[in-house]
């Protein structure tokens, strides 16, 4: 197994949230059909990427959003960096009003915490399926388990680069992609912190990270 190494915010100039990734047809579905109950339109294509200022993402652990619209979700994020694939956990925190109107906007309106430990990707290849994601939503000392599941419930990251430049983009180094993320369990809701970690537990390890949310008040 190589040596983890550490994420730095200047290794990445090209930043894509791959959305309606789903593997199981069914749990993409129950996912797409809690945003639209939010007014988020159903996707006409699937696999969606969304392209995102790489100043949005951050190794941070408070975030400011404007108004309390916003929530987030835990997602495997893969990196592209020397030459080399690696893979981490992030959070594609978004504003949900915004999403019900335009998702590619929304994407763009909030920042997208990861966390710094990075793996390579060939240490969990052979074992990829077996990892596991998690996230809590934390409201003062109250703290509830908010999403859980295998990433078999996403696109292989190999399968989403591959179709990434079937469509005509270029996985170039320097590029991260979230990979998309799980159902909330009981619904997708906010928080004033977010914790989410990517576990492996073959070689007995995880990421983890978590933020603060601080509410900016809309003036208009």
């Amino acid at each position: 197994m190589n040596s983890i190494t550490a994420l730095q915010p200047g290794h990445i100039r090209d930043l894509v949230i791959a959305g309606w990734t789903g593997r199981d047809r069914a749990a993409q579905e129950k996912h797409i059909a809690e945003l639209e109950r939010l007014g988020v339109r159903r996707p006409a294509a699937t696999p969606v990427y969304y392209r995102v200022s790489a100043s949005r993402l951050t190794l941070a652990d408070v975030i400011q959003t404007p108004g309390s619209d916003s929530s987030g979700e835990v997602e495997f994020v893969i990196f592209q960096l020397g030459g080399a694939l690696w893979v981490g956990v992030g959070s594609d925190h978004t504003d949900r009003k915004v999403e019900t109107y335009n998702i590619t906007v929304s994407k763009q309106m909030c920042d997208k915490p990861v966390a710094s430990e990075i793996w390579p990707f060939y240490d969990v290849r052979d074992h990829w399926d077996a990892l596991v994601l998690r996230s809590w939503e934390v409201n003062g000392s109250d703290q509830a388990l908010y999403q859980e599941g295998s990433v078999t419930a996403m696109l292989h990251p190999q399968d989403l680069v591959a179709n990434y430049i079937q469509n005509g983009y270029i996985f170039a180094d320097g590029t991260a992609m979230f990979g998309g993320t799980l159902a909330a369990i009981g619904g997708i809701r906010s928080a004033n912190r977010f914790e989410f970690e990517l576990e492996d537990p073959v070689l007995n390890r995880r990421i983890t990270h978590a933020y603060d949310i601080v509410t900016l008040p809309v003036a208009g």
